[in-house]
């Protein structure tokens, strides 16, 4: 978010918070910094619009209604009583669910908003143990699009990405107005209207390799009314759990026992000089244990499927430019 715009939205906020009349659109446009630039009308009722909705999916209970009979528009305003933070009283053991919830996310954009909540949380006086010990930790991931497709949704502005379709190694350009970014059954999607097929379309971020780069203005984009996202998502996805996919994988002797014991040794080989064995292993996503495959470095080196071998490239790839922070 620009920081004109995060302006815009506290002073709207601080305007409607600051009166018990419900203030019309025309009234808000005079009073609030940030809507006398607007070029036109049009221009301006669109930057209205858009601030709604951010406020609203931010959590900020927005009102609507008329000060009286009489009042022929309507009008907007926040109700103190429901914007206020209530009474945090959370027992220990909540407070602990909540600092292991934190240290689940895996990605700056997610991590940001969990620390962020903690923030909160302590300024309300609740003491927060965010370094409780587990036993099991997994991780919420986000692939590297996320952040760029959840800035292109919130601005309004269409995206153009490289994206490796199921079962195939090649790569197109495409060219979406994203709607939204959704998680289904552990994968993050991005959902929007596909402009070079001219109809409504589901990418999985796991899939778009290389920068996810801005078309456009922004503000053009905008999500069509009694859409699903989700809804649209889990009706694109043609999965079938039942189909295995075999993998061949070379592993290092005397490495990577984790790898060997979900598959069979079926032969012997070299990588670069060092002996070890040929695997096959049986994979029903097998774009999901890329991630899996890529933690064991260079002592597997995947041989076939071809789509996988590029993914575990990929991410090792991207491990290697930046330097291998992960």
């Amino acid at each position: 978010m620009s920081t004109a715009r995060a302006e815009r939205l506290v002073n709207l906020v601080l305007a409607l918070l600051s009166t018990r009349q419900y203030l019309t659109a025309e009234r808000i446009r005079g009073i609030v910094p940030g809507y006398a630039d607007a070029a036109s009308d049009e221009a301006y009722f669109r930057m209205f619009e858009r601030d709604k909705t951010e406020l609203r999916e931010l959590g900020i209970p927005l009102e609507t209604g008329r000060n009286s009979a009489f009042d022929g528009i309507d009008g907007y305003r926040i109700a103190r009583r429901d914007y206020e933070l209530g009474e945090i009283d959370l027992a220990p053991d909540e407070a602990t669910a909540v600092g292991l919830a934190v240290r689940l996310w895996d990605s700056p954009e997610l991590t940001g908003e969990a620390q962020g909540a903690l923030v909160k949380l302590r300024a309300a006086g609740v003491e927060v143990d965010d370094h409780a010990p587990t036993v099991v930790e997994p991780r919420v991931r986000a692939e590297s699009a996320f952040g760029p497709l959840l800035a292109a949704v919130q601005a309004g502005q269409a995206v153009r990405f490289e994206y490796r379709r199921s079962g195939s190694a090649e790569r197109k350009i495409r060219t979406l107005e994203p709607w939204g970014v959704v998680s289904w059954r552990a994968r993050w999607y991005v959902v929007g209207h596909d402009r070079d097929r001219g109809a409504s379309r589901c990418f999985r971020l796991s899939r778009v390799t290389g920068k996810v780069e801005p078309v456009g203005k922004p503000g053009v984009v905008e999500r069509p009314e009694g859409v699903n996202l989700l809804q649209m998502v889990s009706a694109s996805s043609s999965e079938d759990p039942s189909a295995a996919t075999t993998a061949s994988v070379w592993v290092a002797d005397g490495r990577a026992a984790g790898v060997r014991r979900r598959g069979r040794v079926v032969g012997r080989s070299d990588a670069g000089g060092e002996e070890g064995d040929l695997v096959e292993i049986e994979l029903y996503y097998p774009e999901s244990a890329a991630d899996w495959l890529t933690a064991h470095g260079p002592d597997v080196l995947v041989l076939e499927p071809e789509v996988l071998a590029k993914s575990v490239f990929s991410r090792l790839e991207a491990i290697a430019h930046s330097g291998g922070a992960r």
